[in-house]
């Protein structure tokens, strides 16, 4: 039995491998994507936005798709629209068709991450079981940063731009047969609860248009009429969404969710960590290519070290959470992460060196991953099986907004434009330690956890 929920913790690691891939593994290629489709430097960014947008405006629906219809069948069906969507983004010949592609991709990963986050949290125990299954399943996702960034790399060089999209039909192919060897089937679908088609339309296309917002406001500046007239449109449909959930007999958001204070509490946190952490490799990027003068391999190789310790700071947490508690957890995560980053702007000069940023790395890195763990130990933390799914997708939603936020954020506050050399140095410097604060304030964020004793871990044998 237990030999078996090894191999399911390893097929749920797979599947969290396979979309964070997807979010580094194409940006090396963009180049030659652009050369070869004559995408404009303008347009060349939607190969990368199409994903961004539709994964961030589906994972509430994706969620609650896999609670309603079924954990395993929703992973499968996702995977199976993920693997499609890859293919016929290796077949493109079109900036349409590939971007097209892209946003479906987008819309898989968004139903195939709540699916696999419901499985694990509902696959293993809530305590020590869980948090280390969610320890395997964080560090999977964290070495997709370095994977994809190499194998992106790697994958161009050797086969072209398409191997980047064609390398994830092989890798769904496993993880489909192995979910119906591993994951036993859900079951009849529960009577009395029905798919709130309202609140699922509302949520989706305002959190959609925020994405978009986000992403888009930079370039075309905040100031737009289409960037203020889709701000405007996704707070009316947010608002009409508010209402609709408290008015709907089985709603897409369950109000009595939010009463969960661990998820409150975690969706704040995950806010602040996906502006703040998980804006840094933007920056790191910038650095490493703009200043240090890094080519596409070496700067996948340069992410091998972030990478590796955010995965051991990923097993770290898990362990921890089980002896000091979630709330003890996270504030270490987050303090650490300051204090890491901190140092790290330090490093960050024109005539700088990939040893002058490597103390920063190594500190930023295990807090990362101490964090990472963490807060999805406390999205899970009190929610009912049955609502696993819309949990997941409330809490990756954050994640995703909160990147897009924090992004823009910090490149406004960096006033990178067009700066090169000593100037791009200070406005990365500058970048850099705003995420240091925004980290000092998801330190205090964690405060708000109640106190709660830590779950022994079970004595060895």
């Amino acid at each position: 039995m237990a030999h078996k929920t090894g191999w399911t913790l390893a097929l749920l690691a797979l599947s969290q491998l396979i979309t964070s891939l997807d979010f580094f593994i194409v940006y090396v290629a963009l180049p030659d994507i652009g050369r070869d489709l004559g995408f404009s430097a303008q347009t060349l960014q939607w190969v990368a936005s199409a994903y961004a947008v539709a994964y961030g405006g589906f994972l509430l629906l994706g969620g609650r798709a896999a609670d309603l219809f079924g954990h395993r069948r929703m992973f499968v069906a996702a995977l199976a629209l993920f693997a499609l969507a890859s293919l016929a983004g290796g077949l493109a010949e079109s900036q349409a068709v590939l971007v097209a592609a892209r946003a479906v991709q987008g819309l898989g990963g968004a139903f195939v991450f709540p699916a696999t986050l419901a499985l694990v949290n509902t696959r293993f125990e809530e305590g020590a079981a869980r948090n280390r299954a969610l320890g395997v399943w964080s560090g999977a996702g964290a070495s997709g940063l370095a994977l994809g960034a190499l194998l992106g790399g790697l994958l161009t060089g050797a086969w072209g731009w398409e191997a980047v999209f064609y390398v994830n039909v092989p890798l769904t192919a496993v993880a489909i047969a192995g979910a119906y060897a591993l994951i036993p089937a859900d079951g009849p679908r529960a009577r009395g609860r029905r798919f709130d088609l309202p609140g699922a339309v509302l949520a989706t296309a305002g959190v959609s248009l925020v994405a978009f917002v986000l992403i888009q406001g930079p370039e075309s500046g905040w100031g737009a009429p289409p960037i203020v007239a889709a701000m405007g449109l996704a707070l009316v449909l947010l608002a009409a969404f508010v209402v609709a959930e408290r008015r709907g007999a089985d709603p897409l958001m369950p109000p009595a969710l939010l009463g969960n204070r661990s998820l409150r509490s975690a969706v704040a946190v995950i806010l602040v960590f996906g502006a703040t952490f998980n804006a840094l490799p933007y920056f790191l990027t910038v650095y490493f290519q703009d200043v240090l003068g890094y080519g596409a391999v070496t700067t996948g190789l340069a992410f091998l070290v972030p990478s590796l310790l955010i995965a051991l700071g990923t097993q770290l947490g898990g362990r921890l959470a089980g002896r000091a508690g979630m709330r003890a957890t996270l504030l270490i995560g987050m303090a650490g992460g300051a204090a890491g980053t901190t140092l790290l702007a330090f490093g960050v000069s024109a005539g700088g060196s990939y040893w002058g940023v490597l103390p920063g790395i190594v500190v930023m890195g295990v807090g990362q991953g101490l964090t990472w763990t963490g807060m999805w130990i406390a999205a899970a933390t009190g929610v009912a099986a049955g609502e696993q799914g819309v949990a997941s997708g409330l809490a990756s939603t954050a994640l995703q907004v909160g990147s897009a936020l924090g992004l823009a954020v910090l490149v406004a506050a960096g006033g990178l434009g067009e700066a090169s050399g000593t100037a791009l140095a200070g406005g990365l410097r500058t970048a850099v330690l705003v995420a240091a604060a925004g980290m000092v304030l998801g330190a205090a964020l964690t405060l708000t956890f109640a106190r709660k004793a830590a779950i022994p871990e079970p004595v060895p044998a």
